[in-house]
C-alpha cells in the first residue's frame, strides 16, 4: 500500500489473485475503484456497472466502479489456472474487500 500524495486520504494497492482450475470466488464489492489486469489464463467477470460477464485474456484488463458489486469472478478454465493483478485506489484503510453474506 502507498499513500497517493497528491490525493489526500486516499492509497494505491496492488493485490495479485490466483485461481486454481475451475476456482472462483463468491460475491463481493470492494472499496472504491479496482482495476484489474489478467496476468494469465482466462477470468470470467461480470460487474453490477459494467454489463454482462465477459472473459477476460492475459494482457487485458476491466474496471470496477465505485459502488458496484462483483457478481462472477472465477477462472474460465477448467484445467489452467489463472491469475489477476488487482489495482486499488481507496481510502486510507479501507477494507478492500468485502464478501457477501
Amino acid at each position: 500500500m502507498e499513500k497517493l500524495p497528491n490525493v489526500p486520504g486516499k492509497s494505491l494497492t496492488a493485490v495479485v489473485v490466483t485461481y486454481a482450475p475451475g476456482g472462483r470466488s463468491g460475491k463481493h464489492h470492494h472499496a472504491d475503484s479496482v482495476l484489474a489486469y489478467v496476468l494469465s489464463g482466462a477470468v470470467r467477470s461480470e460487474n453490477s456497472a459494467t454489463g454482462p460477464g465477459q472473459v477476460y485474456k492475459a494482457g487485458e484488463s476491466f474496471f470496477e466502479p465505485p459502488g458496484s458489486e462483483h457478481l462472477v469472478s472465477e477462472n474460465a478454465s477448467t484445467t489452467e489456472p489463472a491469475s489477476l493483478l488487482a489495482v486499488f485506489v481507496a481510502d486510507d484503510g479501507a477494507d478492500l474487500t468485502t464478501f457477501d453474506k
